[in-house]
């Protein structure tokens, strides 16, 4: 192969799917066509945070066209459950049907099975849970003060405690008190972003067939394929190899679709049928249960010297997770690394701390823990530019990481072009810069 072909930067690259997509020929989960096929519909919670007292389900068991209806007791398996667990990172803690409390509107807590989705939501509105009202909180730093509604016994303080006993996600490199005291000046703010839907055009979902092996496939538009099989495997407290879990095209994922909320209670809905049964989120479900990104509260304090330099930044970061830990242990420890941002400070503190609330549940979206971060950062950078009376376009470029330069966790930086794509978009952007910048290198600090 010449070197030539090798060269992919900057050349279009056609999507090896795009032929199929665009000729309506591309194979999606919906498309298996299975005959005697039941559907599923889920009742959910009116409520952010209230006690299951009792949970009624005889008016839509005798609704017409209704098979089953499933509570948290007709679970075999585990009743909670954690896609990280079998990565050792627990407890499990999230239920697949609320069976004590309910921690976040729209949480599921009946299954209703019917021959048709219409007579799947019908049999749906007659269920009747009663609930004990509770407090609840969604403030991330209400949620941590004492005295605040406490949403589960595994988090006594409503935030994520890791292995070591640490309450946060750390960084400690250098010092930074003895810096704040000795800089020209200091900036800090704060920063808050939302939860973010992802809004696939394909909603969450899949279908479950029971084959005449006694296995069980289940086609799935599922990010998380092999997640999804072991979790649901232990839901149901049977062996993998009786599942089979075919997935492939998903119609817009973003990192929403590895909820692993779908596949375990249709999985069960199968087995307890004998027949085929699909669960799909509405419009309005995908919107309002699907798992959201993130939204983060942003601290940042900076000391700054006269000439641009950032000497020392300290950073407090408050993720809220929404009522159950799903990945947000692992989107905090990438917002922590991601820290100080991408420029070389020799002081740095960073405190990142998982929160739960009663908000729906937060996982992934494209680049989950480090979009926020580097958010906050930007806008701070651009106050600081601000703040001594500098050109924020220097201010980057003075601070930039170079090659060989030594990141805040400790790791060595490698192929460094922060420098280079910072002075092709001034280039592109019309920027003019003063020559020794225009000079500056990745390779060399003393450059221009």
């Amino acid at each position: 192969m010449a070197m030539k072909d090798l060269k992919i930067v900057g050349q279009p690259v056609k999507l090896r799917d795009l032929d199929t997509h665009v000729t309506g020929e591309t194979v999606f989960y919906e498309d298996v066509r299975v005959p005697r096929m039941l559907h599923l519909k889920m009742h959910r919670s009116r409520y952010p945070h209230a006690r299951i007292l009792g949970i009624d389900t005889s008016q839509a068991l005798s609704s017409p066209g209704v098979v089953t209806v499933l509570t948290h007791e007709d679970l075999p398996g585990k009743k909670l459950y954690n896609a990280l667990a079998g990565a050792g990172v627990g407890p499990e803690d999230e239920p697949v049907l609320a069976f004590d409390k309910v921690r976040w509107k729209g949480e599921s807590v009946a299954a209703v099975i019917a021959e048709t989705p219409e007579q799947a939501n019908a049999a749906v509105a007659k269920i009747k849970v009663e609930y004990e009202e509770l407090p609840a909180v969604f403030d991330v730093e209400e949620a941590i003060k004492d005295g605040a509604p406490n949403l589960t016994a595994h988090w006594p303080n409503n935030h994520y405690v890791y292995p070591d006993d640490h309450r946060a996600a750390q960084i400690r490199y250098g010092d930074v008190e003895k810096a704040f005291a000795e800089a020209d000046h200091i900036v800090e703010d704060s920063y808050q972003t939302q939860p973010i839907e992802q809004a696939p055009m394909e909603t969450n979902g899949c279908i479950a067939v029971p084959e005449g092996d006694g296995r069980i496939t289940v086609y799935s538009n599922t990010q998380a394929l092999q997640f999804s099989l072991d979790v649901t495997a232990g839901i149901l407290d049977m062996p993998t190899s009786k599942l089979r879990f075919v997935g492939g095209t998903v119609g817009g994922g973003f990192g929403g679709k590895v909820d692993i909320q779908p596949e375990p209670i249709t999985t069960l809905a199968a087995l307890r049928t004998g027949r085929p049964v699909k669960f799909k989120y509405t419009r309005e479900e995908e919107m309002q249960v699907s798992s959201s990104r993130s939204a983060w509260r942003v601290y940042v304090k900076d000391g700054v010297m006269n000439d641009g330099r950032i000497i020392a930044r300290k950073v407090t970061t408050y993720q809220d997770s929404g009522a159950y830990l799903r990945f947000s242990s692992y989107a905090c420890m990438k917002h922590c690394g991601h820290m100080p941002g991408p420029y070389t400070i020799p002081n740095v503190s960073v405190d990142s701390i998982v929160v739960f609330t009663n908000r729906t549940p937060s996982n992934a979206m494209r680049g989950f823990g480090v979009m926020a971060g580097s958010f906050a950062l930007e806008v701070q950078m651009d106050k600081i530019a601000e703040t001594i009376g500098m050109d924020p376009w220097e201010l980057r470029l003075i601070n930039a990481y170079r090659e060989g330069d030594m990141k805040a966790h400790r790791k060595e930086v490698e192929d460094a072009g922060m420098v280079e794509s910072i002075l092709a978009a001034a280039e592109m952007a019309g920027k003019q810069l003063p020559e020794n910048f225009r000079n500056m290198s990745s390779l060399d600090r003393k450059a221009g």
